[in-house]
C-alpha cells in the first residue's frame, strides 16, 4: 500500500514530471503545477547518459526518447588546432546496461513535451502558469493555497522547481548556490554530417567546445568561457560573440560554425553548484533534481540525477505504507553520497579547467560511469 494518497508536485521538469508518472501510474492521485505557460517553453539541447535512459525506460518513453533522440557509444577527444586532430576515441561504459545506449542527445522541449504527454496520459492533472502562495502542514498532511486563490490538502509535496527553487524558500531553507567560474554558451542548430557523436576540445580561447547530435537533422554546440556579465547583449550581438569564439575550433567545427546563423537559437547562462545537506525534506515536503543538488554540466549529469531522485523517491512512497523517519532515512542512504559524489566530480573537472592543472580526465570520467553504472 503506498504510503501517501495524494501529492501535489511543484515543477514539470525531469524530476517532477517523473515523479508524477511514477506514482500516478501506483494508484496516486496527483497534481502536478509549474510556473512556466507550457512544458516546452524554453530549452535547447540535452545529452542523456545511460543512467538516465535506464530511468526513461522506466517510465514508458524509451522508445518514443529513442526515435527523436539520436543515440552513440562513443566520445571523441580533439585538439583545439587548425586541423581539429582527432586524438583520442573511448567507447562509452552503458551504465544503463548493456540494451541501452551509452549516450542520447535530445533537444529538450521534445523530451519535456514526450514526459508531460506520458504524465497526462497516468492521469496526471497537470497546471501550467500558476504556482502556490503558501503552505501549511500537520502530522496528517500539507494545505496549500494557489495562485488563483484556489487550496487543496496533500499527503505530500514535492518541491521540483529548479536551482532557485520557490518551495525550498518556502521552507526556510538557506542554501547557498555560488558560481564556479564559467559561462557556456549553447546554441541549437542542424547537424552536418559530420557530426555523429560528442567530441570534445580542452583549450583553446575556451576551456571547453563541444556538440551533441540530438536528431538525425539537429545538434548542439556549447563553448565554456569565463563567467562573465553577457546580458547587455542583444542577441544579434551574443551570436557574434559565440561564432567568434568558436573561430578557434576546427574539424566538424567548420561545418557547425556555418549553420549558427539564428540568434533566437541562442543562449548564455553560468555553471552553478550547490548540495544541500540531509535530510532533503522537512516534514510532508521534500525537496528533488535541482532544489537539492546542482552541478555543473561537465559530466552531463543533471537531469539523469533528478531521473534517479524520482525512482527512488517513488519506490519508496510505493513500497512504504506509511510516512514516516524511517522511508527519509532510506531516500537519504540512496541519494545524498550519490549525488554529492556526482556533483564533486563535476565541480573537480571544472576547477582542473579552471587553474590549467593536470589531471586524469578520461580516468575520471571512467570511475564516474562505474558509480552510474550501479542502479540508484
Amino acid at each position: 500500500m503506498p504510503a501517501v494518497r495524494s501529492v501535489l508536485v511543484v515543477g514539470a521538469g525531469a524530476a517532477g514530471a517523473a515523479t508524477a508518472i511514477l506514482l500516478a501510474d501506483g494508484g496516486v492521485s496527483v497534481d502536478l503545477i509549474d510556473i512556466r505557460p507550457d512544458a516546452g517553453a524554453t530549452g535547447s539541447g540535452i545529452t542523456l547518459q545511460g543512467n538516465a535512459l535506464r530511468v526513461l525506460r522506466s517510465l514508458g518513453v524509451w522508445e518514443e526518447v529513442r526515435s527523436q533522440g539520436y543515440a552513440f557509444d562513443s566520445l571523441g577527444l580533439r585538439a583545439p588546432d587548425p586541423h581539429g586532430t582527432l586524438i583520442a576515441e573511448f567507447d562509452d561504459l552503458r551504465t544503463g546496461g548493456p540494451d541501452l545506449p551509452a549516450t542520447v542527445g535530445m533537444y529538450r522541449p521534445d523530451l519535456a513535451r514526450i514526459l508531460m504527454t506520458r504524465a497526462a496520459a497516468a492521469g496526471v492533472k497537470v497546471r501550467y502558469g500558476t504556482t502556490y502562495t503558501a503552505l501549511s502542514q500537520d502530522d496528517a498532511g500539507v494545505d496549500v493555497t494557489f495562485a488563483d486563490g484556489s487550496a487543496g490538502r496533500y499527503d505530500l509535496v514535492v518541491g521540483a522547481d529548479g536551482i532557485r527553487s520557490w518551495t525550498r524558500r518556502m521552507l526556510g531553507i538557506n542554501l547557498e548556490t555560488h558560481s564556479v567560474g564559467m559561462g557556456i554558451w549553447r546554441a541549437f542548430t542542424a547537424r552536418p554530417a559530420s557530426v555523429t557523436r560528442t567530441d570534445l576540445y580542452y583549450g583553446g580561447r575556451c576551456y571547453i567546445a563541444g556538440y551533441c547530435p540530438t536528431g538525425e537533422d539537429s545538434l548542439y554546440a556549447y563553448l565554456v568561457e569565463d563567467a562573465q556579465d553577457r546580458s547587455t547583449l542583444s542577441p544579434q550581438e551574443a551570436l557574434a560573440v559565440m561564432r567568434d569564439l568558436a573561430q578557434a575550433y576546427h574539424g566538424p567545427w567548420d561545418d557547425i560554425r556555418e549553420t549558427l546563423t539564428d540568434p533566437a537559437r541562442v543562449n548564455y547562462t553560468w555553471f552553478e553548484s550547490h548540495v544541500l545537506p540531509p535530510p532533503w525534506n522537512r516534514g510532508r515536503v521534500v525537496l528533488l533534481g535541482d532544489a537539492a543538488h546542482a552541478c555543473p554540466p561537465t559530466l552531463a549529469q543533471g537531469a539523469a540525477q533528478a531521473l534517479e531522485d524520482a525512482a527512488v523517491l517513488a519506490e519508496l512512497l510505493l513500497d512504504a505504507g506509511t510516512l514516516g523517519d524511517r522511508l527519509w532515512q532510506d531516500f537519504t542512504d540512496r541519494r545524498f553520497e550519490r549525488t554529492a559524489t556526482i556533483v564533486e566530480a563535476s565541480l573537480q573537472l571544472s576547477r582542473w579547467l579552471l587553474d590549467h592543472e593536470r589531471g586524469d580526465v578520461p580516468g575520471l570520467m571512467a570511475r564516474t560511469a562505474h558509480l552510474l553504472a550501479t542502479p540508484a
